[in-house]
């Protein structure tokens, strides 16, 4: 197989790439149980965070660049379509700079969370028929009752 590739990139003039920047044979996604829930570590949360946020700095620009364009389209042509055109754009980039605070604040939120994440259950919710409810009510009072009698009164 090698030596149809050196031919083939011969003919077309092309230097063979080198092994180690060949790109890796494609390999099917592990496939998780049913369940299995991937935890994200502040490692993955950092750099997913850079990630969206390089994407949305990435997308102001772009917009930036396509506003200044179509502006000037629309000083050349005086069209009015140009001009309709130029506004949705500055409404969509103006969208973008919206959800970049919004990445920020919701990182500043995930930070937050285990550190002010509240334990005490103060509202709990019984899901259920009010004959479960009875039975549920009726076996903790007979737990209580023959709790009282194993345990000795203190004098």
């Amino acid at each position: 197989m090698a030596k149809l590739e050196d031919k083939v990139n011969e003919i077309l003039g092309i230097e063979s790439i080198p092994e180690a920047t060949q790109p890796k044979e494609f390999q099917p996604p592990v496939e998780r149980p049913k369940g299995d829930v991937e935890v994200k570590t502040e490692k993955d949360i950092n750099q997913d965070y850079a990630y969206s946020r390089d994407s949305y700095y990435n997308l102001i620009d772009k917009g930036n660049e396509a506003i200044e364009g179509i502006l000037e389209i629309a000083k050349e042509g005086q069209h009015p379509r140009a001009y309709e055109v130029a506004g949705q754009l500055l409404g969509q980039v103006a969208g973008t700079v919206d959800k970049l605070q919004d990445l920020q604040k919701k990182l500043k939120d995930l930070k937050q969370v285990p550190k002010t994440a509240n334990t005490n259950v103060k509202n709990a919710l019984f899901v259920g028929s009010t004959a479960e409810l009875q039975k549920m009510l009726n076996r903790k009072q007979e737990d209580e009752t023959i709790e009282k009698n194993i345990t000795p009164e203190k004098e």
